[in-house]
């Protein structure tokens, strides 16, 4: 049976949204291995809007569940309303707005608050036993939703010891990892897999990263109920 994946996006763009090119190189790997997939998004303003031109702030408002329905060419759910009961699997692309929108990593680091609604959809894959994708920055945020029941899982921010360190600060155990590749977690059902968090990568580069970290996700789903 075909699975079925959660994709949570977190707006539309690298530097106040989800990562446009890890989302869609997501959904694509998705699709090419046969699952099918969700896309969601909670349905609140953004932290900021930003210019991608100049990195000015501008002065505006924007829903993140609107604009990550410009990924998901409008098939967007309220991530409320979603549970992972009804999805084999969850995957949450990068790009800033998982830092500022999902969670406050961005800002605060180790300390950082995070999104409610996120915070409960991974919470519930981690309980069901239903495997974490994270792509790029999206491991901190996994790191972020799982402190408080101790677990000791394995990610990658990349290759860089600073983000790494600030992983190791949350309480997980953190490895460097190329574009190109992935960390496999398979006691708690978890891979992931650096893209931008290397800022100089190629988009083929993040595209080898992110069909391992998927191909990945979908090969737990078999192990959860083999196991």
């Amino acid at each position: 049976m075909s699975k079925k994946i959660l994709v949570v996006l977190a707006g539309c763009g690298a530097k106040d949204g989800a990562e446009i090119h890890e989302s869609v190189l997501t959904l694509l790997a998705i699709d090419k291995a046969g699952a099918s997939y969700q896309c969601a998004a909670p349905n609140k303003n953004q932290h900021h809007v930003m210019n991608f031109i100049d990195d000015s702030e501008m002065d505006e408002e924007r829903n993140v569940m609107i604009e990550s329905a410009r990924i998901a060419r409008g098939k967007i759910s309220d991530l409320s309303q979603i549970t992972m009961k009804d999805f084999d699997a969850v995957i949450f692309p990068g790009g800033f707005g998982v830092a500022k929108n999902l969670c406050s990593f961005a800002f605060d680091g180790a300390e950082a608050s995070i999104d409610p609604e996120a915070k409960r959809i991974i919470q519930e894959a981690y309980e069901l036993r239903k495997p974490i994708g994270a792509i790029c920055v999206a491991p901190a945020l996994i790191a972020l939703a799982l402190a408080e029941k101790n677990p000791e899982i394995t990610l990658t921010l990349g290759t860089d010891s600073g983000p790494n360190g600030v992983l190791e600060a949350i309480g997980v155990k953190a490895k460097e990892c190329l574009t190109t590749s992935l960390i496999r977690d398979d006691e708690n059902l978890i891979a992931s897999s650096p893209a931008y968090m290397h800022g100089n990568s190629t988009i083929s580069e993040l595209e080898q990263g992110i069909s391992q970290c998927v191909k990945a996700v979908i090969e737990m789903c078999h192990q959860k109920v083999t196991n």
